[in-house]
């Protein structure tokens, strides 16, 4: 069988190497108390979209899918952002870059209290 040289198919494979090569610890409840504290994008605001999983340090550059790392994004900031880092891309959007860290660090805590228990591991 022939292997896809495609841009997309090597993409693809190289993301899929990368995820395998870390752990990732985020389950559905965490998700689903991640969405209700935000409200709607992390980023934007926008709470009349679908929201998608978005690593603040992406992957490619280290990061993982945790309660510390991940905040939802509508589909147009989740792609804008791509693999950028997030002060950098925050501010090359003019959104304002203290008020998303605050707010994420804020949340992050509150939710690692919360998960802290017997059933959930803390990162």
């Amino acid at each position: 069988m022939a292997v896809s040289r495609s841009r997309a198919a090597v993409s693809a494979r190289r993301r899929k190497r990368r995820m395998a090569r870390v752990t990732h610890d985020l389950s559905d409840a965490q998700w689903a108390a991640l969405t209700a504290e935000w409200r709607g994008c992390a980023y934007c605001g926008a709470t009349d979209r679908a929201l998608q999983r978005d690593c603040v340090l992406p992957i490619s550059r280290g990061g993982r899918y945790t309660l510390e790392n991940v905040v939802p994004a509508c589909g147009s900031c989740n792609a804008s952002k791509c693999n950028d880092e997030v002060t950098s891309w925050l501010r090359r959007k003019k959104l304002d870059e203290r008020a998303f860290l605050l707010r994420q660090r804020e949340i992050a805590l509150e939710l690692v209290a919360r998960f802290a228990g017997p059933d959930h591991a803390v990162t």
